[in-house]
């Protein structure tokens, strides 16, 4: 691919991982800075599963896997959730023989296979100056292996967990938080219609702040966190006594997706393992409710309490994106230029204690990015710690590095 003299270079943007609101807007602000700086914009389709996919054969169009991005393009979709450009959890370092591309499978034998030699060489046939991901630390990880090997890296995060290391805020996270928020109150009338116990499972692999903030902002009773093992006779006689004192007779539990039960382990979909070794979580959020259930006469004079139990699962990370993840993806896009425009790489940009900045992208992979338990979360009593707000971030609660 030729690219035009009057141009300053080519900038390639991708997604990677599970979608959320918020990727688009930030598609469309790295597109229309760097058109106006003087750069083209290619979008590479299905993250980094693009660039290994590629052919490289002159004869052959490659528009399936990327794309030249204009501002009609981008404004289109400017507004909307989603990627357009689509995604995967790709990860070309260690690609397994049954999800070779056709054109490679004779080139490689393993079974499982590095095919970082093949995105380099696509980046070099596309004419690519700068790479930037947007992602979570997974797909962003990957951004730090290209770094290393001399390609120029700038990372956007991207998680409704908020657990990327390095960064205040993730893109994703807000609307998350407010449609939780929302479906919390909204699941609340069935609750107190029927007299019951309310268990939430939503995403949380890792790091508990999806849990952790809604429940803060009154959405929830109680709450199970990653971080921290829980006794499930001390939370249903919690939730029995926030039961009680509700004059509609019910209570609310907001369970992470990979909150463990004290001797247990996280609850699994089935045995299979995506690229970065991530098995499917999903079904604590059953379990609690089954044992709770189980557990209800002992703390309730001899009777059963029944149980609604709720997925939010994709329903918090699919439509629009709330005012936040409209504006945070604007800034973050229009950072990476500046960044660009400085001749700076192997960053990622980020927000600190309410300020908009920039740190090494290295600190992906150096660390990890949970809740603190001794400052921010209540073992005993199954809930959010705080005592004061002075000075604290934006969203309260996140973790230094």
């Amino acid at each position: 691919m030729n690219r035009p003299h009057n141009k300053k270079g080519r900038i390639a943007i991708l997604t990677g991982g599970g979608d959320v609101p918020g990727l688009n807007p930030a598609i469309r602000a790295v597109t229309i800075r760097a058109l106006h700086e003087g750069y083209e914009v290619v979008g590479i389709r299905r993250g980094w599963a693009g660039l290994i996919e590629m052919t490289r054969d002159k004869g052959r169009d490659d528009g399936e896997h990327y794309q030249h991005l204009t501002e009609e393009i981008v404004n289109r979709i400017g507004r909307t959730g989603g990627t357009f450009l689509h995604t995967s959890r790709t990860r070309p370092s260690h690609i397994p023989d049954v999800n070779l591309p056709a054109h490679l499978r004779d080139a490689y034998k393993s079974k499982v296979n590095d095919l970082t030699e093949e995105v380099l060489k696509n980046l070099d046939h596309l004419g690519i100056d700068t790479v930037i991901p947007i992602g979570g630390d997974d797909t962003l990880s990957y951004g730090v292996h290209l770094h290393n090997k001399g390609v120029k890296v700038i990372g956007i995060p991207k998680t409704m967990d908020n657990d990327v290391p390095g960064t205040d805020y993730c893109i994703g996270f807000s609307t998350c938080v407010t449609r939780t928020i929302s479906m919390t109150h909204a699941l609340r009338t069935t609750a107190g219609s029927h007299e019951r116990f309310l268990v939430i499972e939503i995403f949380g692999r890792y790091a508990g702040f999806t849990a952790l903030l809604p429940t803060m902002a009154g959405a929830a009773n109680r709450c199970l966190i990653p971080e921290s093992p829980f006794n499930v006779e001390k939370l249903c006689a919690l939730m029995t006594e926030d039961r009680k004192e509700n004059p509609s007779l019910y209570s609310v539990v907001l369970v992470s997706e990979g909150a463990v039960l004290e001797g247990g382990g996280m609850v699994y979909k089935d045995e299979e393992k995506d690229q970065y070794g991530h098995r499917k979580l999903g079904g604590i959020g059953d379990r609690v409710s089954h044992l709770l259930k189980d557990l209800s006469p002992r703390h309730n004079n001899g009777r059963r309490i029944n149980v609604i139990s709720q997925r939010l699962s994709y329903i918090v990370r699919c439509g629009d994106p709330d005012a936040v993840d409209s504006i945070v993806p604007m800034a973050f896009g229009n950072l990476a230029l500046d960044l660009i425009l400085d001749g700076r790489s192997g960053r990622m940009v980020c927000m600190r204690n309410g300020q908009y900045d920039d740190v090494p992208i290295e600190v992906v992979t150096s660390t990890k990015k949970v809740v603190d338990v001794d400052k921010y979360y209540d073992r005993e009593r199954l809930r959010p710690l705080y005592k004061s707000f002075s000075h604290k971030p934006f969203f309260i609660m996140t973790s230094e590095f």
